[in-house]
């Protein structure tokens, strides 16, 4: 039972990065002699903390990083043996035991204590299935890059053409602009995070990124909330303006636009808000309100959007009921054409109904590394792609874009031809200058011949 003691410079500013590097940590203790009438533990760097020389029998503590998922204001501790030796994990010290252990679970939040706890449920799998996270990322990086390129020429497209400026491409370019709000959102952090991130070797500990840089990570995970928020409220007007077309206003096309601007836009403003307001008050010691997502007061965003899911998916089943049983008979093209949109709400509403689901319920962190490599790709994967499907089913694949298209390729064509065929040849010089001259024949000229 020893003593207990904690560093001088832990309230210092500059305590984290004086102790960021194996280098710096030596550094800073190459000159300590070690007393002749006592026992010390040597200096130590566990690949985060330098820790410094420490008298035998004693418990020496140390603010928490400032990492993820750890408190800053609370302590990492390890013990010296009485011999003067480091102690391991297991109790033990001596040479088998290195350079002893640190241990940083009192620095865990609330969050990622549990998420230790069930990582660790079914045995020391946790460095697997960190593998399989740090693989899905990339898979994300490469998927929301996709769904990007795919969004803006939908874009493009839309604004293009004259002929596909209707209600219905309103409402599909709202929804387009809330997910590139968001999948450039996502492609920042990430890639800033994989360049940045720290190494616990500690490469780069100390380097300037978002993550890192106070009020800015903040704002860019309060838009990235609101343009999820926004894509959800349109999602909900694509099925609210098919359900209407098909029950209520049978197929008359004036909707009221700026209601639907109003609640696609301006809903997730309040909602954002007032996530954002709780989360700053209670995620406060929390750096970038790491682990947010994990929180209860994050069903403020998490609710609506379960709700939205469950309401189109109420939408998508009474419009098959009234196409089945008031639709039979007709062909109109009127009709023809709400067909053609259902069939894709069909396909895209149980898709991303299904993605989000799966995406609200969380990880399976305490199943098997199968069974989590399973949900991680096939989460990421759609969650990712999922911009690339819509424009596919609302852009790429829809007939009225590529009647546009192609009657655009066809005029543009029909231009160049025509255009070539009227300009005149062009005469060389010489051709000009020696042309010999044309007889001059008499109107009224009888029997020339």
């Amino acid at each position: 039972c020893g003593g207990t003691m904690s560093t001088e410079d832990d309230t210092d500013l500059n305590y984290f990065f004086l102790n960021r590097t194996f280098e710096s940590c030596a550094l800073k203790y190459e000159d300590f002699i070690m007393p002749l009438t006592a026992s010390y533990c040597n200096w130590t760097w566990d690949s985060v903390l330098c820790w410094p020389p420490t008298p035998a029998g004693t418990i020496i503590r140390q603010r928490c990083p400032f990492r993820h998922g750890l408190d800053p204001t609370r302590y990492a501790e390890r013990r010296c043996s009485t011999k003067g030796e480091w102690i391991g994990r297991n109790g033990t010290s001596g040479v088998h035991s290195q350079t002893g252990w640190t241990n940083y679970t009192p620095c865990y939040t609330p969050e990622m204590r549990h998420i230790m706890n069930l990582l660790y449920l079914n045995g020391d799998t946790a460095k697997e299935k960190f593998n399989i996270a740090e693989r899905t990322r990339i898979l994300e990086i490469v998927g929301f890059s996709i769904s990007l390129t795919a969004l803006i020429v939908s874009l493009i497209i839309f604004w293009r053409f004259r002929s596909l400026r209707n209600i219905r491409t309103r409402i599909h370019k709202n929804l387009f602009v809330a997910m590139v709000i968001q999948v450039l959102i996502r492609l920042i952090l990430y890639i800033d995070q994989a360049l940045m991130r720290p190494n616990y070797g500690g490469g780069t500990i100390g380097r300037q990124g978002i993550d890192n840089t106070p009020f800015l990570c903040e704002a860019c995970y309060v838009l990235l909330e609101y343009a999820r928020t926004a894509m959800f409220m349109w999602m909900f007007i694509e099925g609210l303006y098919l359900h209407n077309m098909v029950t209520v206003t049978v197929f008359q096309v004036q909707f009221p636009f700026m209601s639907y601007v109003a609640l696609g836009w301006g809903g997730p403003i309040f909602l954002t808000a007032l996530w954002a307001a709780i989360t700053a008050t209670y995620q406060a010691h929390q750096q970038c309100w790491w682990g947010y997502n994990l929180t209860y007061y994050c069903w403020i965003l998490e609710g609506p959007r379960f709700t939205v899911i469950l309401l189109n998916f109420i939408f998508l089943l009474n419009i098959i009921r009234v196409l089945v049983v008031k639709l039979r008979q007709s062909h109109t093209s009127d009709i023809e054409q709400v067909r053609k949109a259902v069939r894709a709400a069909v396909v895209l509403l149980p898709l991303l109904g299904i993605t989000n689901i799966i995406s609200i319920a969380g990880a399976p962190l305490k199943e098997s590394v199968l069974e989590f490599a399973l949900w991680s790709y096939t989460t990421h994967f759609l969650t990712s792609f999922q911009g690339f499907f819509i424009a596919l089913l609302y852009c790429f694949l829809n007939g009225e874009v590529r009647s546009a298209i192609l009657k655009s390729f066809r005029v543009y064509v029909d231009f160049r031809g025509g255009w070539t065929q009227q300009q005149p040849r062009r005469q060389s010089f010489y051709s000009v200058a020696y042309t010999p001259a044309v007889p001059t024949v008499p109107v009224n000229c009888h029997g020339c011949t």
